[in-house]
């Protein structure tokens, strides 16, 4: 009977303290999509704003400077409303926040509360636009407006902290304005060019590009770093949110440790927008040697044949975003029943020779062995080769199904993996050895998104003493090669058939790991070692393997599922 609560179970519900309610919704909405839309629906029926009717100003900021109570419980506000895709409504209440900070006529210091707080908030306005660009709203004069009126307001918090007296105030919505700009130019291609972000071109960085030890070869690609940046944190606030400057300081520190690539996506927040404003401050003999690695992503049908325009514009949009040439573009495909992926395929393929200016090679992502091979072969028979370099997937010494099918598909056609998830979202490291399970819904276990998915990956391989004998086995052979645990873990990977590069998560203008990092070049696991990992990794005649490719199926499988 719909509405019908057990009484018990109210008497619980009304008893719970909140955390356990966050706990207990958390496992409830990973049971799938019905319950997690029947979550949704409930939320933005209630959702009430709680300073409707007041001056924003005199409630949120009544001391000027200073971050109140009630400006915490209105970010939280807008951020539940373009977390319940109420994406177009969160603008005009992120507008009036905008204008209600000018008008208190603030001041903050780079380390206080408030600015903190701000730039935070900066990275919400990120994710929002993004799930703006997801569910796809109707072109209209409103939404253009709305989006004009937001871009005002931040160019405007942009001269008011670059006139600030005594002392210039640091910024703290540059990505922010970057974003919103961004989307106004994807969702109206044909209006006239906004005023830049920032007045006049940026100044060139002087960086000196270190090199790497061990290098790999994609496609013209000679001397690519085995340890590539990856740029999925920057999807979400959840991983921290780095200011513009701390973002650049990071990825220089990156490009002078040996690390020249970077993967990212269409939909990893602005990652594409912070990395193209990067790599073209660089000067010409730095910017000519780093690596871009994105994606295009199709998630739902097209609704509409497949052209050479259209393809071409998808090409060039990416080339927009990262203000030149996309050395790798990685294709994901949302059901291998929909054919039209072939012929995408033979496209872009055909765009790196026509156009090369704009993407240099292709790569598929999270493609399965089985498609992997139907996309070569039908590649084969139209073109005559193969074309694809790449294929992007998840492997590490928990989840290492590519060994039963994708190493061999992947050597037959030529195809390097680039392979992410090998650091299973930080699990595969000295913090979790002799530590109890984490409760994986639970407030107190400050488990990020992504962390929780590995949990679960950890969970389907084995137990958590399993676990736990894998990090002792780890951590054993790293001090007998004196490095850390990961550096083996991410090594064990490398030393597999047909693995090109190894993405590491990049937590950009967070925390930094690349020093660390550059241990795993000078390492390299011997017999006895590969024989201790795999035992416990892959199992009793590689019994653990093959029961997770049978519960999870083959290499990026659970992500169609999601779709």
């Amino acid at each position: 009977m719909v509405g019908h609560v057990n009484m018990m179970d109210d008497v619980l519900i009304s008893n719970l303290p909140p955390e356990y309610l966050r706990s207990a919704l958390r496992v409830l909405i990973a049971q799938g999509s019905a319950t997690q839309q029947a979550f949704v629906r409930h939320i933005r029926q209630r959702l009430v704003n709680p300073h409707a009717g007041l001056d924003l100003t005199r409630v949120l900021f009544p001391v000027a400077g200073v971050l109140t109570e009630d400006c915490t419980r209105h970010l939280a506000f807008i951020r539940c409303l373009f977390s319940s895709k109420m994406v177009q409504l969160s603008l005009s209440y992120i507008d009036d926040f905008i204008r209600a900070l000018l008008n208190a006529n603030p001041s903050w210091t780079v380390d206080s509360e408030l600015r903190q707080t701000l730039g935070d908030f900066s990275g919400d306005i990120v994710q929002a636009m993004q799930a703006l660009k997801e569910v796809d709203p109707p072109k209209d004069d409103e939404l253009e407006s709305q989006l004009v009126k937001l871009h005002l307001s931040l160019r405007e918090c942009r001269h008011y902290c670059e006139a600030h007296e005594p002392e210039v105030l640091d910024y703290p919505f540059q990505r922010s304005e970057r974003q919103v700009a961004d989307v106004l130019h994807i969702f109206y291609p044909n209006r006239l060019a906004l005023d830049k972000t920032g007045d006049g071109s940026p100044p060139q960085l002087e960086i000196t590009i270190g090199q790497a030890t061990e290098t790999f070869t994609l496609g013209p690609f000679q001397a690519l770093p085995r340890l590539f940046n990856g740029f999925w944190q920057l999807s979400s606030p959840a991983w921290g949110a780095g200011s513009a400057d701390s973002q650049d300081t990071a990825l220089a520190q990156l490009l002078n440790a040996g690390f020249l690539a970077a993967d990212m996506a269409d939909h990893y927040g602005d990652a594409e927008l912070v990395y193209g404003q990067f790599r073209n401050r660089l000067p010409p003999q730095v910017k000519n040697k780093v690596f871009a690695a994105t994606k295009w992503c199709v998630f739902k049908p097209i609704g509409h044949e497949v052209t050479d325009e259209w393809v071409l514009e998808a090409v060039k949009e990416r080339c927009r975003r990262l203000g030149g040439r996309v050395e790798l573009l990685q294709f994901h495909w949302y059901d291998y029943g929909a054919k039209e992926y072939l012929e995408i395929l033979v496209k872009l393929i055909s765009l790196t020779k026509t156009h090369p200016e704009l993407v240099s090679t292709i790569g598929l992502c999270n493609f399965d062995s089985v498609h992997v091979q139907e996309a070569c072969e039908y590649l084969l028979s139209k073109t005559g080769a193969v074309g694809l370099v790449s294929n992007q997937i998840q492997f590490s010494v928990i989840d290492s199904r590519p060994l039963q099918k994708m190493c061999a598909v992947s050597a037959k056609y030529g195809l390097q993996l680039l392979t992410y998830g090998s650091f299973c979202g930080g699990f595969l490291s000295s913090r979790w050895l002799n530590k109890d399970l984490p409760e994986m819904y639970s407030a107190t276990s400050h488990l990020t998104p992504s962390q929780r998915k590995y949990l679960g990956m950890i969970c389907d391989w084995g137990s958590w003493d399993d676990f736990q004998k894998l990090l002792h086995k780890l951590s054993i052979i790293a001090e007998k090669h004196r490095v850390t645990l990961t550096n083996v873990a991410i090594r064990w990977v490398l030393q597999k058939p047909q693995v090109g590069a190894v993405i590491v998560g990049t937590r950009l203008g967070v925390t930094a790991h690349d020093q660390d990092n550059l241990a795993v070049f000078n390492l390299r696991l011997d017999d006895e070692d590969i024989k201790a990992i795999d035992d416990i990794a892959l199992g009793n005649e590689n019994e653990r393997t093959i029961a997770l490719f049978e519960s999870l199926g083959d290499c990026g499988n659970e992500y169609r599922k999601m779709h």
